[in-house]
């Protein structure tokens, strides 16, 4: 089963910035497709890293910084619970025997390692604003495929 917490994550973060109006749970749920206890469960991971905060004093919730400083990697550990990326878990309880079992977890490090380092540069390098930027562009384009749609 693939986790989805991030993708969820940036789904929330994005409406939360770019909503005027306040936000709960449920309301935020019903644009991810998702129950509003999963949507807390990820709020709370968010508010945790500081990412997220409930506002004082009404309902809804802002970003802690702007979308800006607001870091891929930085959303992905915190929604992962985690302090680097690691995709590729490596077997254990190898056959000290074998002589493939003996080395395949070295042997397979040196080529995961890589991969996963580059992730958490791509990662680093992009920041909330960006994937809001993307959305709006998405949303444009769709817009105009209607408009061009409509007139024939």
């Amino acid at each position: 089963m693939i986790d989805t917490k991030f993708s969820v994550a940036l789904h929330v973060l994005a409406m939360v910035s770019e909503s005027s109006e306040s936000l709960s749970s449920q309301k935020i749920a019903e644009s991810v497709g998702t129950n509003a206890s999963y949507i807390r469960k990820i709020i709370v991971l968010l508010n945790k890293a500081n990412i997220l905060e409930s506002r004082q004093g009404k309902r809804g919730y802002s970003l802690s910084k702007s979308a800006r400083d607001i870091s891929l990697l930085e959303v992905y550990y915190a929604t992962q619970e985690i302090d680097h990326i690691k995709l590729f878990d490596i077997h254990s309880n190898t056959s000290e025997e074998c002589p493939v079992g003996r080395y395949i977890g070295e042997a397979v490090h040196d080529t995961f390692s890589p991969v996963e380092e580059h992730l958490e540069r791509e990662l680093a390098s992009q920041n909330l604003e960006d994937v809001i930027e993307n959305l709006y562009r998405e949303a444009s384009k769709s817009n105009s495929h209607k408009n061009n749609r409509n007139e024939k």
